[in-house]
């Protein structure tokens, strides 16, 4: 019987990695290990295979359906506050200018100018777009008639896992679908 996995070479068989409690370690990035990682952390006893895909790897003495959807068995504790890194600024923004909304050519901007004292904290940088950025320059959003479209804000990992279900990846392999509720309408 044809089956899509098995003509799936392994290294387009990553596994989605939940947490002890079946829920997905991130959002965004999605938390997926290469196969060689689930496969090892399986023989480690680390994991539970929850889903497998239809491709087998094979050993002289062992053949193995490759898993798609792994469970942790220890339980990780999440992080309450995520790294202030630029993608974390763009997911925070969703991705947008926080003066005009455009999508294209993001970068950041220091709402408090540095040249005025301001620093590079979560609650002073937004998301601009460089034409806005340039255009504000070294003013504040209020000096420059600019107002941002919502307030800059240290999120919660919540936060930014939430907005993260907005972005869904490029590859989501049907095993994963039931773990992720990207898009998913649910039966009555």
């Amino acid at each position: 019987m044809f089956h899509p996995d098995l003509m799936r070479h392994p290294e387009g068989c990553p596994a989605l990695v939940l947490n002890a409690d079946y829920t997905p370690l991130s959002y965004y990035p999605l938390s997926i290990w290469p196969w060689q990682t689930a496969v090892k952390a399986v023989f480690l006893d680390r994991v539970d295979i929850v889903a497998h895909y239809e491709r087998e790897v094979r050993s002289s003495s062992l053949a193995m359906k490759l898993p798609s959807v792994i469970a942790l068995k220890q339980y990780v504790r999440p992080s309450q506050f995520p790294a202030f890194t630029r993608f974390n600024l763009f997911l925070r923004d969703r991705f947008a200018c926080q003066y005009c909304g455009s999508g294209h050519d993001l970068t950041f901007d220091h709402i408090v100018p540095r040249a005025q004292g301001g620093r590079t904290t979560w609650e002073n940088v937004a998301t601009a777009c460089a034409p806005c950025n340039l255009k504000k320059g070294g003013r504040t959003p209020k000096q420059a008639g600019m107002p941002l479209h919502i307030p800059a804000i240290r999120p919660t990992n919540w936060q930014l896992q939430e907005h993260g279900r907005s972005f869904p990846p490029n590859f989501l392999h049907e095993s994963w679908r039931d773990w992720l509720y990207w898009d998913i309408e649910l039966d009555a």
